[in-house]
């Protein structure tokens, strides 16, 4: 397991079996000296490959994904674990060699430590417009959408509603929950309370649009010729324009290819 802090309050933490106290306290095994931070504010373990939380006093606030706890919580990778104002996401990482028959010697670097790998999410949102255009949003688990500090993805704009909706990973797409929000949350266009949004189809909170990617049409979009800032051109389809840009570069490897082996090499 791995802690990371995406606002960069401290640097990523590997979880192995045991405790780990966070807090202000210089003695802590992960120090946040922040403001609202209790010298010893809350206990994360990981026992028999289970992870959990714990506060360890009554005025240190901590939650998980937006809902306050009180007492030890059972955590799973993407959940988002809230101390005082920091925030911090729990991820899986799975050894190399874990798959490696059992004669195997595990893959080791330099170091001697066993190489690590993060286990990849099923979907990513990609945002299209609006303040997250460019973005990318790896979905773990069930996830909420809105305005809100405390929502695993936070838009920060008025048309959008302090939690909008909620997303859940399945084996299909993601079944998208609408959570009573002003300006509806749509799919492909339609406004719906709840539904089913499917890989390279849009999902839309009142201006703010979302595609669904797999992990690896994400990084065929995120080397695409929009830069940060930019917005797409006019009618133009995510998802076709994608495609047309994967086509054109396996045809210019085909003519690479038949050139060399036919040893026509231009000078």
């Amino acid at each position: 397991m791995k802690l990371i802090f995406p606002n960069g309050e401290h640097a990523s933490v590997d979880l192995a079996e045991g405790r780990w106290t966070i807090g202000s306290a210089a003695d802590c095994a992960i120090v946040v000296a922040l403001p609202g931070v209790a010298a010893r504010h809350a206990q994360f373990q990981i026992k028999n490959g289970i992870a959990s939380v714990q506060p360890l006093a009554p005025d240190a606030p901590v939650a998980v994904n937006g809902r306050p706890v009180a007492a030890e919580t059972p955590l799973k990778p993407g959940d988002l674990i809230t101390v005082a104002t920091v925030g911090c996401r729990l991820a899986a990482v799975e050894r190399a060699g874990a798959v490696a028959p059992a004669a195997a010697r595990p893959a080791v670097d330099e170091s001697g430590s066993t190489r690590l790998r993060i286990a990849l999410p099923r979907f990513v949102l990609r945002g299209v417009s609006g303040p997250t255009f460019g973005k990318a949003f790896p979905i773990h688990g069930t996830m909420t959408i809105g305005r809100q500090a405390d929502c695993d993805i936070t838009v920060a704009t008025e048309e959008v509603s302090r939690h909008h909706a909620r997303v859940q990973a399945t084996v299909e797409g993601l079944l998208v929950e609408d959570l009573g929000s002003a300006n509806g949350t749509y799919i492909g266009g339609k406004r719906v309370q709840s539904g089913l949004l499917k890989t390279g189809e849009e999902l839309r909170l009142d201006t703010v649009r979302f595609l669904l990617l797999t992990p690896g049409a994400e990084l065929q979009h995120g080397t695409g010729g929009a830069t940060a800032g930019e917005t797409p051109a006019a009618g133009a389809s995510p998802a076709r324009t994608g495609l047309l840009i994967g086509v054109a570069i396996a045809g210019i490897a085909l003519v690479a290819a038949a050139l060399w082996f036919g040893g026509v090499i231009p000078h």
